[in-house]
């Protein structure tokens, strides 16, 4: 698989990296239990956001998906996944008119900063592709988990018709490895990353040290 990287800018010097990876296919997502499939991003205790943005992220979401399900309806199957003020949309349209209106919708909620469209238009995705996207979900959070080098709980991973979208606030290497280890997930035909980049210098400050070192 190629890997093509876009870069976008982020408030607090930091850089968002839109990263496309392989071809085509997948379907729904929910928050942490995948859905088609989305597996959270942990406990509060791990997670890199503050608690505040926790609570925003949700709210982000609660009312984005409100206001395209009072506006669009069933004429689009849709997900919506916010972290750290940054939105992923995935799903599908039946058109390109109502492509545009999803994203320009979420666009419009408060405290949301970026928006990243990945819909498509075309029919909307079966329940067995949903089913097959929680699955490869379930996968792809289980490897992570298993990487002794990776805090698995750091990272936010949404499934849709195959597509697998990394988010997070990790390091550059924390990335690279991550997407390597869902590359190598049976299932996966795309990986997406939709991650803030953060220096190694604030990983440290971020991740509490263990208490016998701490104590020393």
């Amino acid at each position: 698989m190629t890997l093509n990287t876009l870069a976008l800018t982020h408030s607090r010097r930091a850089v968002l990296l839109l990263a496309l990876a392989g071809a085509l296919a997948s379907s729904a997502c929910v928050p942490l239990a995948v859905g088609g499939a989305m597996v959270g991003g942990g406990l509060m205790a791990t997670d890199r956001r503050t608690s505040g943005t926790q609570v925003e992220d949700e709210g982000i979401e609660y009312k984005a998906a409100a206001r395209v399900r009072e506006q669009l309806g069933d004429r689009v199957h849709f997900n919506i996944n916010s972290y750290n003020r940054l939105v992923l949309i995935t799903g599908e349209t039946k058109t390109e008119a109502d492509r545009l209106k999803l994203e320009q919708i979420v666009s419009g909620v408060e405290n949301v900063s970026h928006v990243l469209n990945e819909t498509v238009v075309g029919f909307l995705s079966s329940y067995t592709s949903r089913s097959n996207d929680l699955l490869v979900a379930t996968k792809v959070k289980a490897s992570l988990v298993d990487a002794p080098d990776l805090i698995s709980n750091a990272f936010y991973i949404v499934v849709e018709r195959g597509a697998v979208f990394i988010m997070g606030r990790v390091t550059e290497r924390e990335a690279a490895r991550a997407v390597s280890i869902a590359r190598g997930v049976s299932g996966v035909t795309k990986v997406v990353r939709a991650v803030e980049i953060i220096s190694e210098e604030e990983l440290a400050r971020l991740v509490p040290k263990p208490k016998a070192e701490a104590a020393k």
